[in-house]
């Protein structure tokens, strides 16, 4: 074949299209021949189709770098790949291998090899596979493909990504209305750690597939990593749209093998180049936006606004005085007391915690709590409400009890806690019996035997554990058996429902029940009229607590609510 062709090249002039494709019409490679100056004197129709190329005879002797750069779904950076790469190997008189990857308009890849092969008088045949890469030894390699590839789905990886996010804002005039899509799972880690890593695994497939149902040809749509995905498209009028879609399509059910499994996602979305001009810019803002979806309740689709940059300005300045809150001295107790309904007497405090800011003044802890957890102070805070909560309750007449509450990530660290409650109990001499311990019913949608096995070590003890802000949609009745809690305490969410809501009556009469029929007691939290305080009792609650008794009070007022109620008998 080298002979025919290089025969071919010695005549004068350019060879006709019908005469070459006789000769190389059987090759299944695109064939284009090239000179030292890489100019392209013949290609056959297989690279005409492959490159998009006009009809041979419809130009004259055109440049490869012209050509190339007349290729609009060609990469800019791997157009200067194969041209620098023929070029070094023609001027160094050998042949070589290469890889490189067409992309078809934004988002779809297929792999090339890419073979130099010198056939004299100063020609050059290229050699061009599609779908297979030559190697040193003439062998079929896997190149650089697979690294451009998420291996578990098949969809591209954060590397190509950010290959062709930046490919798109480095060349503006091709890339004047285009979208990024920052797409993030919801709920995906507690089904992960609950039903395995290979339920997760499968679980991501199929959420690849439903994404990869709602894209277009011309979208590049990637797994950047963990249940974290994105979509860059060229619509970028409907990016809104297609984020909706997406929020639709994950809400739904999904069955992995046999199972229902529900998450659900949010998305963050930023405009190109409306929303900044660099790669750099586009991610920030996309995350931006991905990051106020989730705050805004998740499962919501939020394109990047101005306000957006400044309200995360406004979370940083937070995170910032939060890490400093505290050896300041600006964390503080309150104290919620609770009521048996039947007797009328106090039987515990809540231990709340409080941040009083210099300048924002009281800070919800529905604000700092999960900023806490986020930056990783929440350990802290908690060891420091165990030990001045136990302290304080030390000085009150048994058996009052007090409560903590015990966060997911405290949870999580079981080791820590445990030290940390040991240690709060032998430095103020409170008695473990006195000490409940609050936990949320989130605590136990991840690693619940761990979990298991840490409450159990802590009721060990004689420390009672009591399930929080239950009815709220995460656990179920059948958990309190397994698990070992001494209380339940109803949401106020439920409470807020009476006493008109008839529903939420039904909830909480079947709650106490099955507490009753445990041997748990139940605490309707928020109670704030006699009404729902007579419904809650009549339903069968045991304890109250709420405005209607006290709202949370510094630790210097409880001697003023000791003496309006009467303590629980010993």
């Amino acid at each position: 074949m080298a002979v025919g062709a290089s025969a071919m090249v010695r005549r004068p002039g350019r060879l006709t299209a019908g005469v070459a494709n006789a000769l190389l019409a059987q090759l299944p490679l695109a064939v284009a021949i090239v000179d030292i100056d890489l100019g392209l004197h013949y290609w056959n129709d297989a690279a005409a189709d492959l490159f998009g190329l006009p009809p041979l005879a419809a130009v004259d002797v055109p440049h490869l770098t012209e050509i190339l750069a007349s290729i609009p779904h060609l990469l800019p950076l791997q157009r200067d790949r194969i041209a620098t790469f023929v070029k070094g190997e023609m001027e160094a008189s050998n042949r070589g291998e290469a890889e490189s990857f067409l992309r078809v308009s934004l988002g779809r890849e297929r792999r090339l090899g890419l073979r130099v092969r010198g056939i004299g008088a100063r020609r050059w045949m290229l050699l061009i596979d599609e779908g297979r890469v030559f190697g040193a030894a003439g062998r079929s390699q896997a190149g650089h493909g697979d690294a451009w590839l998420d291996p578990l789905t098949g969809l591209s990886n954060r590397r190509h990504f950010n290959q062709v996010l930046r490919d798109m804002t480095e060349n503006a005039s091709a890339a004047s209305n285009q979208a990024l899509l920052m797409i993030d799972l919801d709920r995906f880690t507690p089904v992960n750690d609950t039903l395995g890593h290979a339920i997760g695994d499968a679980l991501l497939c199929l959420v690849s597939q439903r994404l990869s149902g709602e894209t277009r040809d011309d979208d590049l749509l990637a797994r950047l990593g963990g249940d974290e995905f994105a979509i860059l498209t060229s619509n970028g009028e409907k990016a809104e749209a297609l984020g909706n879609r997406v929020v639709d399509i994950l809400s739904r059910p999904f069955v992995v093998e046999g199972q229902v499994v529900n998450i659900g996602a949010s998305v963050g979305i930023s405009l190109f180049p409306e929303h900044g001009e660099t790669a750099e810019a586009i991610m920030r803002h996309a995350d931006l936006a991905l990051y106020d979806a989730k705050s805004g309740g998740r499962r919501t689709c939020r394109v990047f606004s101005p306000a957006m940059a400044e309200r995360a300005q406004t979370r940083r300045d937070l995170e910032t005085d939060l890490r400093r809150a505290l050896p300041l001295g600006e964390m503080s107790l309150a104290y919620q007391p609770q009521l048996n309904v039947r007797t009328k007497t106090l039987t515990g405090f809540e231990a709340l915690l409080r941040w009083n800011h210099p300048v924002r003044g009281a800070v919800p802890p529905a604000v700092f709590i999960p900023v806490a957890e986020e930056i990783g102070c929440i350990a802290a805070l908690g060891e420091w409400v165990l030990k001045t909560a136990c302290n304080e309750a030390a000085r009150w007449p048994a058996p009052l009890t007090v409560a903590v509450n015990v966060s997911p990530r405290q949870i999580e660290n079981s080791e820590r806690l445990i030290r940390a409650v040991d240690t709060a109990l032998e430095v103020s001499g409170l008695s473990p019996s006195r000490l409940e311990l609050e936990i949320t019913e989130s605590s136990l949608l991840s690693k619940a035997d761990d979990v298991l096995a840490t409450l159990h070590r802590l009721r060990d003890r004689g420390i009672r554990i009591a399930m929080d802000d239950f009815g709220t949609g995460y656990a179920s009745l059948g958990q309190l058996r397994s698990f070992p809690f001494d209380k339940i305490k109803i949401d106020r969410s439920l409470i807020a429902g009476l006493p008109e809501g008839a529903d939420a009556a039904a909830v909480i009469r079947v709650i106490a029940a099955i507490g009753s029929g445990l041997g748990m007691a139940t605490t309707a939290e928020g109670v704030e009229t006699s009404e729902q305080a007579a419904l809650v009792e009549a339903d069968g609650c045991t304890d109250i607590q709420g405005y209607l008794i006290s709202r949370p009070v510094p630790a210097s007022a409880i001697g003023d609510l000791m003496r309006r109620y009467s303590l629980v008998e010993a």
